[in-house]
């Protein structure tokens, strides 16, 4: 398909990235948005090299290091002593290693640079304030249906997240299963830390029962918090449920003083908290001449910062697996069989990482010298992926 037309349902990271993959290839392509504009809710967002080829790729290094923090490293540290028990480099290290760079970014930054790429390309229509109520598959055609009316195209891809509407219509809907994991989520400015609080590394402290992340976004403006815990009772899986900020504070009496200043200086207005959910890898995703990207068909646990990296990579594949010609639906199958393996193993490793962050007692003994003698080597497999050559395999 040197031509046509892709009709993309969700215009999040990942939908609007494999349409700006696809108008690089010369197809045309409209995204439906059900909100009012093309924004990201959430906070700060890791960009590790394997996605970062593909947002290069589309002329976008300039805009990404205007709005980025490049850290200089990862580091894994006790929740109470506060002692390094692992730290991999990043900055020129990763560069070298891996060819590309390492960034944090806020949510809607990114799509802010995303989006506005998309609008500047002319191939490329973005529709906002658009419901999709379904879509039919017929023969050579497919349609979409928003808000009443009618769209047609030779392509549909769900890039329309967990809640899929495509997926539920192309597979039937999936019951998730609570991990028994609640995520909390806030943004500290960092002008009200002191010096060297906070250094430049996405730090990991492993506790009993919970972890805690924190990196600067925004050039090193805010520091992003992302703090998980085990427990059971609130199941809400949604971004932008308010939750009560001595609660959060509660659930991480004891932490080092480090973290205590994190949380005192959240703004107790913008706690966010969600339930985790865990959904199995799926076997198929598409259907005739629809298929599926990202969240809708491969959702990811936060404990590998690989989620949105994921659906980047889906993009670029996809749109270059379509582009090469020859039927569609054979095209699909291939970029299907390309990304299913790899998707569920960062899902699988995701789950697995819940546990050994939260190891208590001997098990965490035992996590701690594994982590120290490990290194940078353990992500080769994530970070060297070459999402623009792929469909040649």
């Amino acid at each position: 398909m040197s031509s046509g037309r892709v009709l993309i349902v969700g215009g999040g990271i990942g939908g609007v990235t494999a349409a700006l993959c696809f108008a690089q290839q010369g197809i045309d392509v409209d995204v439906f948005e059900q909100a009012s504009d093309f924004g990201e809710i959430g906070a700060g967002i890791q960009l590790s090299p394997n996605c970062n080829r593909v947002l290069h790729e589309l002329g976008l290094e300039s805009e990404l290091r205007s709005a980025a923090f490049l850290p200089e490293g990862t580091e894994m540290r006790d929740w109470k002593s506060g002692k390094l028990l692992a730290s991999t480099a990043l900055g020129n290290e990763v560069v070298g290693r891996y060819g590309m760079p390492y960034y944090h970014i806020h949510r809607a930054d990114l799509m802010s640079v995303l989006s506005n790429a998309a609008r500047n390309s002319s191939k490329i229509c973005l529709h906002t304030n658009s419901h999709v109520d379904g879509f039919k598959i017929t023969g050579a055609n497919v349609s979409v249906e928003v808000d009443g009316g009618i769209f047609e195209g030779d392509l549909l891809v769900g890039a329309d997240g967990i809640h899929s509407i495509v997926r539920a219509q192309l597979f039937g809907e999936k019951a998730p299963t609570f991990t028994g994991n609640v995520a909390w989520r806030s943004l500290v400015p960092a002008e009200r830390l002191s010096h060297g609080l906070v250094p430049p590394v996405a730090a990991v402290w492993w506790g009993p029962g919970s972890h805690f992340v924190h990196y600067y976004v925004r050039g090193g403006d805010l520091v992003n918090c992302v703090c998980v815990v085990e427990k059971e009772g609130w199941e809400v899986e949604s971004w932008t449920e308010r939750g009560d900020h001595n609660e959060l504070k509660s659930d991480f009496a004891g932490w080092h003083g480090t973290i205590q200043t994190l949380i005192d200086n959240m703004d107790r207005d913008a706690c966010f908290k969600w339930a985790l959910f865990d959904r199995p890898p799926m076997d198929v995703w598409s259907e005739g001449r629809a298929t599926l990207l990202g969240d809708a068909c491969h959702p990811t646990l936060p404990f590998m910062a690989q989620g949105a990296a994921m659906s980047i990579e889906d993009g670029a594949v996809l749109a270059r697996c379509v582009a090469s010609g020859g039927d569609i639906e054979a095209s699909l199958k291939k970029y299907e069989s390309l990304r299913r393996e790899r998707t569920a193993r960062v899902q699988t490793g995701s789950r697995r990482n819940a546990s050994i962050f939260h190891a208590r007692g001997m098990k965490a003994i035992a996590r701690n010298a594994v982590a120290k003698r490990a290194g940078g080597k353990t992500l080769d497999w994530i970070f060297k992926y070459d999402p623009l050559s792929a469909h040649l395999a």
